[in-house]
């Protein structure tokens, strides 16, 4: 008889706009690089997650697709370029899932949790080790509605270091000055 492994994988679901990059003045979009700027402490952060071990996954809404502001290839564009630049930098953003629908025309629109979906059917992901982080309350609702615990900010870092703190906590807890025992689910002092 086989035995089939498979691996979970803790990820860190993250908003763009407002959150990576600065956000368009009110009623626009970033249409292109020219006008996408990296917020603060971005790339410490994406880092940082690489380096805990995270899957990072962004799921942004761009409705200015459907409104024909922007074409799904600039949008492409931009991604593969943000990557790109944060790759440089040791930054490593596994994948890119994009919403190009108009409100109430699909179910991959956040708060609806179609980009998340997306994402589990790619990566078998753990939600009980896993998180949404955004700067709005659709982001909030899409990562609750989905299962994985949720930060509201408008600073990726201060995120990052929330979630790597409840990291420490549990690893502390369950597996400080000893060996964890799988079948017994115990940790036994050295």
């Amino acid at each position: 008889m086989a035995v089939e492994w498979f691996i979970l994988y803790k990820a860190v679901f993250l908003d763009r706009d407002g959150l990576i990059n600065q956000q368009a003045p009110e009623h626009d979009y970033i249409k292109s690089w020219m006008e996408f700027r990296f917020l603060p402490g971005v790339p410490e952060a994406i880092h940082k997650l690489n380096e805990a071990g995270y899957l990072v996954l962004v799921v942004t809404n761009q409705r200015g697709v459907a409104r024909g502001i922007m074409s799904m290839d600039a949008v492409n564009e931009i991604h593969e370029i943000m990557c790109r630049e944060l790759a440089e930098t040791g930054a490593y953003i596994h994948k890119v899932y994009v919403c190009p629908h108009e409100s109430n025309t699909c179910t991959c629109r956040k708060p609806d949790i179609g980009l998340f979906l997306q994402a589990e059917r790619e990566f078998e992901i753990d939600k009980q080790s896993s998180w949404m982080v955004g700067d709005s309350d659709s982001d909030m609702e899409a990562g609750r509605k989905y299962g994985v615990r949720t930060i509201k900010t408008q600073s990726l870092l201060f995120a990052v270091n929330e979630i790597l703190q409840v990291d420490h906590a549990f690893m502390d807890q369950h597996f400080s000055d000893g060996v964890y025992d799988e079948a017994g689910g115990t940790c036994s002092n050295i």
